[in-house]
This record gives C-alpha cells, sequence and structure tokens, in this order.
C-alpha cells in the first residue's frame, strides 16, 4: 500500500465513522457551508470521488444514493477510488485536471482525500460530533494551505474558476493568529471555527 493509499484510507475511515454518528433526524441540519445540510456534505463528497474516476473514463458504481443511504452511498464511492488506488498502472496513469496532468493517485490525494478531513469536520460540526481533525492531517493541510501564493488563494476563492458551480474555498475567516492551527486552518478556507 502507498503512502498515498494509507492516507486516503485513514482519512476515509473517520469520514465512515463520522457518517455512522449521524442519527437519522440529522440529516437536514444546516452545516458550515453556506445552503449545505448535513446530507449535502456528504453529496459533495461523493461527488468528488466521481470527478477522480472521470479522467479515467470510469464512473461511480451502481450504489444507493445519498437520499437513501448516505453511508452505503460513501461505502460505494470509496471502493471505486480504492480500486485506483490498488492498482498500481491505474494509480500512476497520468490524467488531465484543473491543476495540469498528474498521476491519478496524486490527483485523489490532492482533492479529495485533502477534502475528507475538513468535510469531515463540517460534517461533525452540523450533528454535534468530535470535530477534531486529526492532528497530522491538521499540520500537512495547513503547511500546503499556508503557503499557497496570494493569486492562488484568490483563485480557490472565486466561484467558478475550477468549472461550473466549483467553490474550492470560501472567504476567508478571520481568527487569531495564536489560535489553535486548526482553527487558523478552517478560518483560511472560509470556515468559521465557531460556526454553530
Amino acid at each position: 500500500m502507498t503512502e498515498i493509499a494509507d492516507r486516503y484510507r485513514r482519512r476515509a475511515d473517520a469520514f465512515a465513522r463520522t457518517i455512522d454518528g449521524v442519527r437519522p433526524e440529522q440529516w437536514a441540519d444546516p452545516s458550515p457551508c453556506a445552503d449545505w445540510d448535513a446530507r449535502d456534505v456528504v453529496r459533495h463528497i461523493i461527488d468528488m470521488h466521481a470527478v477522480m474516476l472521470a479522467p479515467l473514463g470510469r464512473t461511480l458504481s451502481p450504489a444507493p444514493g445519498v437520499d437513501t443511504d448516505p453511508a452505503a452511498a460513501f461505502r460505494a464511492a470509496r471502493a471505486d477510488v480504492e480500486a485506483i488506488l490498488d492498482d498500481p498502472a491505474v494509480a500512476a496513469a497520468k490524467c488531465d485536471t484543473p491543476a495540469g496532468r498528474v498521476s491519478a493517485e496524486d490527483h485523489v490525494d490532492r482533492v479529495v482525500s485533502d477534502d475528507l478531513p475538513l468535510h469531515g469536520w463540517d460534517l461533525a460540526r452540523a450533528t454535534g460530533q468530535d470535530d477534531t481533525i486529526d492532528p497530522v492531517d491538521v499540520e500537512r493541510l495547513w503547511a500546503g494551505t499556508s503557503s499557497l501564493p496570494a493569486e492562488l488563494l484568490e483563485q480557490f476563492r472565486t466561484p467558478g474558476a475550477f468549472g461550473p458551480g466549483v467553490v474550492v474555498f470560501g472567504p476567508e475567516v478571520k481568527v487569531p493568529a495564536d489560535a489553535p492551527v486548526q482553527d487558523r486552518l478552517l478560518g483560511m478556507i472560509g470556515r468559521d471555527p465557531a460556526w454553530r
């Protein structure tokens, strides 16, 4: 198993646990993502799994929908991405992405794998669960995000810059400079760490 595959699995495990912790009546609860409820957070993650498959000419396998069974829908999408990561030839295949031509596994690592802990926070916060992001992920995501050039950060905050309806980051939420790294990371990507 590669480091990328291992990282994806660890993060997917955590996201799956958060899905499992959602009570049935909480799926319509609002999330820190404007206009999204808890179910929409999972829907977005599954949609991003489909985005990972598209450059390889693949689609998500048939599965229950998010409206019917969010946990099963995520398990199926996850299995599709893990099939890419588990096949060395497919994982190494080059594909065209908004960030340029990269290997399939790098595309997974930079997009949906990084999305899992951040949207895991959204889902946990929406449903009153422990929203602590793994400190290893916080440090890695903070290092990558805080070192982005200002012009790229601005592009990430521009709706539609990476395709119709795509918003990578929201407007920055200012947090104190001495705030915990998780709070600074959340603020940088457009989340209010104090959202309830």
